[in-house]
């Protein structure tokens, strides 16, 4: 009998992700049925599946409470790939501060919590911070949406950005903005089944004064990049340290910082893109990887 594999999306990033065509190839090649299916379609039946894989469902992180009980029933009913302790861990970036406290090589991260007071918070993180641009962003988000790029004067603006997420009851988290992503861009490290796989370089996302998208995710430029020895020698650390068995996908985000080291600036273990187009063979890999994990019939 053929296995079945639900692609996880969400219907408004169906036509969008572009990781879905190589997939639903390389099942075809594979003999394996692979379907996609929206994680809050009321009439998918996940039980069905002999795996649900997580790929696209971006619309998540506005629907947070929602979308972790949908992982649970699911991860009930059928194998959900990456599982669910590891999306309950990663849906939220206050990850970073447990991966920084590890002694890992993280983009400075302050986080303000929804009852506390948005200037305080603020004045100290700039005190502590002597960059000349803030990223301000929701703990809980994808996509750059509701991410905004501040000069560092610009108090009244961020602290207004700022009273907005909170306001709505989100973490705020707040990062430097380090000039490096304008001349080189963030290296996205891919790793499948625990092996690096391939790299992008994706290029700045956040223009200086620009309103936050609106859309389901920021406009992004996407090249292949062969990344540094420096490069994968973070990433391998960071992929080692988590608190997980090995994962079947992981993509780890890096910028320079000033003295041009590594840091990373997000770790995507729940639905991200992971750039199939741009290295040939990679979906396949990941198809095969998966049906490793498929439990035995």
């Amino acid at each position: 009998m053929r296995r079945r594999i639900a692609l996880v999306s969400a219907r408004a990033a169906r036509d969008l992700d572009e990781d879905l065509p190589p997939l639903l190839e390389a099942a075809a090649a594979a003999g394996v049925e692979a379907e996609v299916a929206d994680w809050d379609d009321p009439a998918a039946d996940w039980a069905g599946f002999d795996a649900a894989l997580l790929r696209s469902a971006w619309d998540y992180t506005e629907r947070l409470t929602e979308f972790l009980a949908w992982v649970e029933r699911t991860a009930a009913v059928t194998t959900l790939l990456n599982p669910a302790p590891v999306v309950r861990w990663n849906s939220d970036k206050h990850y970073l501060r447990t991966l920084a406290r590890q002694g890992l090589p993280v983009v400075a991260s302050a986080f303000v919590e929804p009852d506390e007071d948005a200037a305080a918070a603020l004045e100290q993180f700039l005190a502590q911070e002597s960059s000349a641009e803030v990223v301000v962003k929701p703990a809980v988000g994808a996509g750059s949406r509701d991410t905004r790029r501040h000069a560092r004067a610009t108090v009244p603006a961020m602290l207004a950005h700022m009273r907005t997420l909170l306001a709505a009851r989100r973490s705020v988290l707040l990062q430097p903005y380090l000039p490096s992503v304008d001349r080189d861009g963030e290296t996205a490290l891919i790793y499948i089944d625990g092996s690096f796989s391939h790299a992008i370089r994706k290029g700045a996302l956040l223009p200086a004064g620009a309103a936050a998208t609106q859309a389901l995710f920021a406009a992004e430029d996407i090249t292949p990049r062969v990344p540094g020895a420096d490069e994968l020698e973070v990433g391998a650390r960071i992929v080692g340290a988590l608190p997980f068995a090995t994962l079947l996908y992981a993509r780890v985000d890096l910028i320079r910082a000033a003295d041009g080291g590594p840091r990373l600036l997000e770790l995507e273990l729940t639905e991200p893109s992971l750039f199939f187009p741009y290295a040939p063979g990679s979906a396949a890999r990941l198809l095969s990887a998966a049906r490793a994990r498929l439990p035995a019939r």
